[in-house]
């Protein structure tokens, strides 16, 4: 391989389960993964770990942690997915993406070992298997002191579970691949927990009762500390978000939303566990300069936010109400296939003036005209159909015109189409 297209062309080459919303979770196993990173005298162990799993908030922690440890004066490798705009942005050194001639020369020295892998159909690795190999390789060979590694599906089965954290995250449960991971939030709760090592510090957020006992239950079994994250919001407004950890320090950050709230402490708590001391003012400082793109991101008079579920729409809707009280908004909204999008409508309703539905990826986008037809159900009367994304938002601009807002939402996909088209703008 010789450019980052090729690359890319060979990477699209394995099956991505990212992109499928049906297959058999349980065939995942670490098998795969193992026999790639056996070949490269695993480059997971002795690579001192943050691991993050959760329902939500995953992206957002991993990013705040990355950011605090820089300000510590670490070197930090960061794997998170899936990308917004280009697969580059899954793998980054001290806080910038891992650039694509380094990539491509790392994926060209990881190929002769998957190709023979893909000849035995039991270890044929997947494209996830082969990213997060990539990962940590680049990582091991950029001597990196804290990996960051974000979870893909679940936990147990992911196949990031093969490193081997200092510190453990679990972020929240909601429920979400129901398909996959289970049916209640106890079940899911128990794939998550599957991350959980015996004796590395296990930091989590609000779980609630039935999740809580099973990560319990499981932590007992390993003999795991578990810790609560402890904060409380103190204010939010166009200008971010201030909090207060449990023992009364101050945080600020740019970031919007309550949630995130949550997020910013489960970081703090993580990177104390890992480096096992508090944190300095200065250090808490680098978060008043977080910017954490697609989780209501402003560019200009557009908003953007990959929210996709009925509960992180909830969080969307709260912050537009809190911060923007009264105001509605023109959306562009693509939903995938396997979402509740009637749940979704529902929630956007109340600020929604307009809505123009649109398709961001071709196998996972639900129909258009079919999620059109669901906004108007929920009460939404202004609703209009365009395939293509960027048309889609072209038109939403205009229609909001100079002193409206457009909120690009339901999908991280259409995020990712969207974006670059504004940022370059």
């Amino acid at each position: 391989m010789r450019t980052l297209a090729e690359a890319e062309e060979y990477l699209n080459g394995f099956v991505n389960r990212e992109r499928q919303s049906r297959f058999d979770y349980e065939a995942l196993g670490l098998a795969r993964i193992r026999a790639l990173l056996g070949a490269f005298d695993h480059p997971e162990r002795d690579l001192p770990a943050i691991h993050i799993a959760g329902s939500k908030g995953k992206g957002s922690v991993a990013l705040a942690a990355e950011a605090l440890l820089l300000a510590c004066g670490q070197r930090v490798g960061t794997y998170t997915s899936p990308h917004l705009s280009h697969w580059c942005e899954r793998f980054r050194i001290d806080g910038v993406p891992v650039s694509g001639e380094v990539l491509t020369r790392e994926l060209s020295r990881l190929r002769p070992v998957v190709d023979t892998l893909v000849k035995d159909e039991r270890l044929t690795p997947s494209f996830f298997d082969v990213t997060t190999a990539l990962a940590l390789c680049l990582f091991r060979s950029a001597r990196v002191e804290t990996a960051v590694i974000e979870v893909g599906l679940g936990g147990r089965l992911d196949s990031t579970n093969v490193v081997e954290p200092r510190t453990s995250v679990l972020t929240s449960i909601q429920l979400e691949h129901t398909d996959k991971l289970g049916n209640t939030l106890g079940e899911i709760a128990a794939e998550k927990a599957g991350i959980m090592r015996s004796g590395v510090p296990f930091v989590h957020g609000s779980l609630g009762p039935e999740a809580l006992e099973v990560v319990s239950t499981r932590a007992g079994e390993l003999g795991t500390a578990l810790t609560a994250v402890d904060f409380r919001l103190r204010a939010q407004s166009e200008a971010g978000i201030e909090l207060e950890l449990g023992d009364g320090r101050p945080l600020r950050s740019p970031l919007l939303g309550a949630h995130q709230a949550q997020n910013l402490a489960l970081a703090v708590a993580a990177v104390e566990a890992r480096l096992g001391r508090r944190l300095s003012s200065p250090e808490l400082g680098a978060l008043e300069s977080l910017r954490l793109p697609g989780r209501l991101e402003r560019v200009g008079e557009v908003w953007l936010d990959a929210a996709h579920t009925p509960d992180s729409i909830q969080a969307l809707v709260d912050t537009l109400r809190a911060v923007w009280p009264g105001r509605r908004w023109t959306l562009v909204v693509s939903i995938s296939s396997d979402k509740r999008a009637d749940q979704i409508f529902s929630i956007l309703e109340p600020i929604t003036a307009r809505a123009i539905a649109t398709a961001a990826e071709p196998s996972r986008s639900a129909d258009p005209q079919a999620i059109a037809k669901l906004a108007r159900a929920a009460g939404i009367a202004d609703v209009s159909v365009e395939p293509d994304p960027l048309r889609a938002l072209a038109r939403a601009q205009d229609a909001a015109g100079g002193g409206g807002g457009v909120l690009v939402t339901g999908s991280l996909y259409l995020v990712g189409v969207v974006r670059p088209a504004l940022v370059k703008s």
